[in-house]
């Protein structure tokens, strides 16, 4: 597509970036992408070690149950969090392409609107999840040793619930606006008041009360908590181009036109969340009738694999964001060649993973098993098929990426259903007699190659690039408002 200047609503000089804010419309791609990439993957390795960090204080002072309690509620909060990630990468988009285009009235309406959906609705799920736990792990078929432990637990998580919701919505907002590292400082933040209340809210050091289970789940929501009003005060007093104040505090209130465009795009995106995690759930059935080992060997893999994916998430964040503001300025000569870069810092960075990991797979997952586990020789079998195929799920990420940039949801969905369902799941299912547990590895690459292949096709060929996501003007949704109040719209009686 041709080049095109920025165009510009209000024919204001736009502002000079802030601190660790970038111009994501110029400048060396590569380059760009790499330095806007890598805090976001610290963050993301942050928040894993965190959540590592905590299962063993957890594993040490309260035992097993309790780490089966813990497991149970954080499966609830990962489907929840899916919703948010759907409504947080949807603001980005917004964001990001309103920026691209020096409209940064947009870009904070856009971002209120998105704060008061999400504050609004996490209040509302913290209230009904507090009140019907009991069933929510009844349905989910808890263990009665570990039932009282999840209840305690699952509704401190509850009552952190908006705190939670608020800062994975903000930090997404703030990389949409070319921000990776101020999300990276907080983030770090509500990891050291997680980790460190962690041991002291279990046992009762110090001034510290004695609660347990209950202290895991305060100390998170103590993290998130200070994490998110500190970030508030950041955005405020370094007057960030997402602050928020005066008379612009009304942009909380949703705005309807914008309302139902987050919600046109954010429901998919968070759909693609909840196919994958109930894909999950579905192979766990699978590799729990192989037995025990099995599904301890398997277990661990997924904690390795949950770093090798980390990189190809990052950099399709990168990707996701850098595209948005490009094509918000018309820049749509960079969008392919961000798309190019993207994958080639994935291939690079996927590859280095696993490669460590196929040369130091045994001493790594000794680590969690033991030498002499009979697991041991389970998992490094399961990582020497399947683990490679994040490759492809790193390819597929960015392309994805790029095409969601430009609010392209459904396609994606629709690609990720058939992969998991019909071919990783179905070809698992279908050979796991013959094959035994190795239709279940090898079902990895496959459902990782379908989705590249569809995700390949719809970046080429897919209808993704018509049009593009525009925040309505302060304007046109008055003018809605006013044609939702009063059927006759704009007619007037002459005269």
């Amino acid at each position: 597509m041709p080049t095109m200047e920025p165009s510009r609503r209000d024919g204001v000089t736009p502002p000079m970036p802030k601190a660790g804010q970038r111009d994501l419309t110029s400048g060396p791609i590569a380059a760009t992408l790499l330095l806007f990439a890598l805090p976001t993957l610290g963050s993301n390795i942050l928040q894993s070690l965190n959540g590592s960090i905590n299962a063993i204080w957890v594993g040490r002072f309260l035992g097993e149950s309790a780490l089966a309690a813990t497991s149970n509620a954080n499966l609830i909060m990962f489907l929840t969090f899916g919703a948010v990630f759907g409504f947080g990468m949807a603001a980005t988009i917004l964001v990001g392409q309103s920026f691209g285009r020096h409209d940064i009235e947009g870009a904070r309406r856009a971002f209120g609107t998105a704060i008061g959906l999400v504050l609004g609705g996490s209040i509302v799920v913290a209230a009904l999840g507090y009140i019907f736990a009991p069933e929510i792990l009844t349905l989910l078929a808890t263990p009665g040793d570990a039932f009282a432990l999840a209840l305690t637990y699952l509704r401190v998580i509850f009552l952190g619930l908006p705190a939670s919701m608020m800062l994975i919505l903000m930090m997404m907002a703030l990389r949409g606006a070319g921000d990776s590292m101020t999300p990276l400082w907080f983030m770090g933040l509500s990891v050291l008041f997680d980790s460190g209340l962690n041991p002291l809210l279990i046992e009762g050091v110090g001034p510290f009360p004695r609660m347990g289970i209950g202290g895991s789940a305060m100390s998170t929501l103590i993290g998130n908590s200070v994490s998110v009003l500190g970030l508030t005060a950041y955005i405020h007093f370094r007057d960030l181009p997402l602050r928020l104040k005066g008379a612009e505090l009304r942009y909380l209130i949703p705005d309807p036109a914008l309302l139902r465009l987050i919600l046109a795009k954010g429901v998919p995106i968070g759909a693609q969340m909840l196919v994958m995690s109930t894909a999950a759930l579905a192979m766990i059935g699978l590799v729990n009738r192989e037995g025990v080992d099995t599904a301890a060997a398997y277990g661990v893999t997924q904690q390795l694999w949950a770093y090798v994916q980390m990189p190809a998430m990052a950099i399709g964040a990168a990707v996701s964001a850098m595209a948005a503001q490009n094509i918000g300025a018309g820049r749509w000569d960079r969008v392919a060649r961000i798309t190019r870069s993207g994958i080639g810092a994935n291939l690079l960075l996927t590859g280095v993973m696993v490669v460590l990991l196929t040369i130091f797979d045994r001493p790594v997952l000794a680590l969690f098993l033991g030498g002499d586990s009979p697991a041991l020789p389970i998992a490094r079998h399961i990582q020497l098929v399947a683990t490679w195929g994040f490759l492809l799920f790193g390819v597929t990420m960015i392309l994805f990426g790029t095409v969601r940039a430009n609010g392209a949801v459904w396609g994606p969905l629709f690609i990720l259903f058939v992969a998991m369902y019909p071919v990783r799941i179905g070809f698992a299912g279908a050979l796991l007699g013959d094959w035994q547990a190795d239709a279940i590895w090898w079902s990895f690459p496959l459902g990782s190659l379908a989705t590249l292949i569809g995700a390949a096709a719809y970046y080429r060929w897919g209808p993704w690039r018509k049009g593009a996501l525009t925040v309505p003007t302060t304007a046109e949704c008055e003018d809605e408002a006013h044609v939702v109040v009063e059927p006759a719209g704009m007619l007037k009686p002459a005269g």
